[in-house]
């Protein structure tokens, strides 16, 4: 019998070791949407539940930072009929939930190549960050155009350009001038990615940033994925010895 949701709350607020920083890679809304005899724009729109799940799902367990992989740089090459939709269910999920999260104390923060968004989505990014910009109780990153080795390169390009300008010596170069260069510069690593679908790739997701952070993969679609299920992430992350290259004590 699975746990309940109260109950699995209660166990990981009393263990006490929740991870900071939770980044995942939403995936299987095609595959979901297939399975019902739907089209994948079907499965996408029942995605948006589960956001809402894992975001208030965070913020009961006291997770300060969530990281949500929307939208690569790769599907930029899906038909044009599911980019279209993509882009009109982000524009949808900012119109519906933005006060709510400014409300609950959520600040957003979006990361990727936004120039190639319509204007209308890139206008709905931008309110959702200005009308958020406030808030302290938990940072939600949305990866929407992005790629891993994309944000490497523009993290290289800048340092090269520093080092151009004078402005940065090359001995300087170092892990700390690199991640501040980064998108999520401020923010904590993850410690904890999960990925949905029982897919066992990264997908050019946050390539630099989890050099160290622990792995679940859960076999749920993303449709699926419920704060219930995030519960079970963290419990599973709070059996973990964490050792960083370091022996245990």
């Amino acid at each position: 019998m699975t746990e309940p949701q109260s109950a699995l709350l209660a166990r990981i607020r009393v263990h006490g070791a929740v991870p900071r920083h939770i980044a995942i890679i939403m995936d299987g809304n095609g595959r979901w949407a297939r399975e019902r005899h739907m089209p994948r724009a079907f499965g996408h729109r029942s995605g948006m539940k589960a956001v809402r799940e894992v975001v208030e799902g965070a913020l009961e367990a006291g997770v300060e930072w969530l990281s949500l992989f929307a939208f690569s740089q790769e599907n930029w090459q899906r038909p044009e009929t599911e980019v279209s939709a993509l882009m009109s269910l982000l524009e949808e999920y900012i119109a519906r939930e933005a006060a709510e999260l400014a409300q609950q104390g959520v600040r957003v923060f979006v990361h990727g190549d936004l120039s190639r968004l319509s204007p209308p989505a890139a206008n709905a990014v931008k309110r959702v960050v200005d009308e958020t910009a406030t808030g302290t109780k938990l940072g939600l990153n949305l990866f929407i155009s992005y790629g891993g080795r994309a944000e490497l390169v523009r993290a290289t390009r800048q340092l090269a350009a520093d080092v151009l300008a004078g402005r940065l010596g090359v001995d300087a170069i170092n892990e700390e001038e690199i991640s501040a260069r980064l998108y999520t510069a401020g923010c904590p690593d993850p410690d904890l990615l999960i990925r949905t679908s029982g897919e066992q790739r990264l997908s050019n997701f946050l390539l630099w940033q989890v050099a160290y952070a622990e792995l679940y993969i859960s076999s749920l679609f993303w449709p699926d994925f419920d704060r219930g299920a995030l519960y079970e992430a963290i419990a599973d992350f709070q059996r973990r010895d964490r050792r960083f290259g370091k022996v245990s004590t």
